[in-house]
C-alpha cells in the first residue's frame, strides 16, 4: 500500500512539474501577430518599427504581417490564414469594422486574444487601444494652435466632412478647450466649421478664401492630415506669415519643410511605433492572466495610465498624442 502511494506521489509530482514546464514554456513562447491596414502605406512601415523593437527588447516571437494594399477583404483573408496557423494572440488596426467583426469572432472562438487599435466600435475584441480620447487629443490640437496665435484672435475649425466622427469630435473638443481655457479667442461664428473632404487642395481652396472674405481672421483648427498643410499653403501664398496660423494633424516628414520655414509652427500626431508596441503590452498581459483594470501601465510612452473609455469595459484610451515642430520633425523617420 505504502509502495502504490509513494508510486502515485511521485506520478503526481511528476505531472505537476511537467504541466509547470508547459506553462513556462507557453508564457515564454507565445506567437503575436501584429496586423496593420495594409504593409506599404508609411504609417505603418513606422508601426512595424516599434513592432521589430519590442521583439528584440523582449525575445517573444512577435511580428507585423500586412497586406500589399488597404483592402478589408485581403485583410480579412489574412487574419483567417493566422487562425489556421494558430497564433496566441492578433493585433489588428481594422480596415473595415463591419466586415472584420465576423473574422475577428472566429479568432476568439479558437482561443486567440484579440486586441486591436482604432477600432473602439468593435465588439469582438479582448480590448482595444485608443492613442487617446477624442475630448483629449482635440483640446491638445487647440493648445497648439492658441500658442502660435498667442492665444488671442479669431479662428474657425476644420475637418474632412461634417459626418465624419472622430474629426468632429476633435473640433467640437476644441472649441469647448478654447472656451473654457483661452478667452481671448473668438470662434468664427459665421462659419465655425469648414470642409476639406480630406484633401491637401481643397483645404488649401478653402483657406484662402477664409482669409480673403475675413480680414480677422487668425487660425483655423485642422483635423484631417491634411487640413494644416493645406491652410499653409494658403498663408504662404496670401503672405499671411506670422499674421495667420493652424495647427492639426500631420506627417512628419510630408511637412517638415514647412515646419522649418516656420509657416507652420506646429503639428500634432500620435506615434504609430509605439501604438504597436502598446498593443503587443497589452495582449501580453492578456495571455498572462492579469487583470486589466485602470489605470493601467503599460510601459510604453504615452501608455503609462490608460483609462477605459466612459461607458465601456472593453475601449482603453492613452495619452499619446506628440507635437511635431521644426526641432523634432526628422527625429520620427516617416
Amino acid at each position: 500500500m505504502k509502495k502504490l502511494f509513494a508510486l502515485a506521489l511521485i506520478v503526481l509530482m511528476v505531472g505537476s512539474m511537467l504541466f509547470a514546464a508547459g506553462q513556462t514554456e507557453k508564457k515564454d513562447g507565445y506567437e503575436i501577430v501584429v496586423v496593420p491596414k495594409d504593409a506599404s502605406n508609411p504609417w505603418f512601415v513606422r508601426m512595424k518599427v516599434g513592432v521589430d523593437e519590442y521583439a528584440k527588447e523582449t525575445g517573444l516571437n512577435v511580428y507585423q504581417r500586412g497586406t500589399p494594399q488597404i483592402d478589408a477583404t485581403l485583410q480579412a483573408q489574412l487574419i483567417q490564414d493566422l487562425i489556421a496557423q494558430g497564433v496566441d494572440a492578433l493585433c489588428v488596426v481594422p480596415v473595415d469594422l463591419e466586415s472584420i467583426e465576423p473574422v475577428l469572432a472566429q479568432a476568439r472562438k479558437a482561443g486567440i486574444v484579440v486586441i486591436t487599435h482604432e477600432g473602439a466600435a468593435l465588439e469582438n475584441v479582448d480590448f482595444d487601444i485608443e492613442a487617446f480620447s477624442n475630448a483629449g487629443y482635440g483640446a491638445f490640437i487647440m493648445d497648439n494652435l492658441a500658442e502660435a496665435m498667442n492665444k488671442e484672435g479669431v479662428y474657425t475649425t476644420m475637418v474632412a466632412s461634417l459626418t465624419n466622427g472622430s474629426h468632429n469630435e476633435w473640433a467640437d473638443a476644441g472649441v469647448a478647450h478654447q472656451l473654457k481655457t483661452y478667452p481671448k479667442m473668438q470662434l468664427l461664428q459665421a462659419e465655425k466649421r469648414v470642409e476639406s473632404n480630406d484633401n491637401g487642395d481643397v483645404a488649401y481652396n478653402v483657406a484662402k478664401e477664409l482669409f480673403k472674405k475675413y480680414p480677422n481672421l487668425k487660425g483655423i483648427m485642422g483635423t484631417s492630415s491634411y487640413d494644416a498643410p493645406g491652410v499653409a499653403r494658403a498663408i504662404e501664398e496670401l503672405g499671411l506669415i506670422g499674421k495667420a496660423f493652424t495647427s492639426g494633424t500631420g506627417m512628419p516628414l510630408d511637412n517638415a519643410a514647412l515646419l522649418e520655414s516656420g509657416v507652420v509652427k506646429s503639428l500634432t500626431l500620435w506615434d504609430p511605433a509605439l501604438a504597436g508596441k502598446a498593443m503587443i503590452a497589452l495582449a501580453v498581459k492578456v495571455l498572462d492572466g492579469e487583470k486589466i483594470a485602470a489605470p493601467l501601465d503599460l510601459g510604453v510612452d504615452g501608455y503609462t495610465n490608460l483609462q477605459f473609455k466612459t461607458g465601456s469595459k472593453t475601449v482603453l484610451e492613452g495619452e499619446g498624442w506628440v507635437v511635431i515642430n521644426a526641432a523634432n520633425v526628422k527625429s520620427f523617420g516617416f
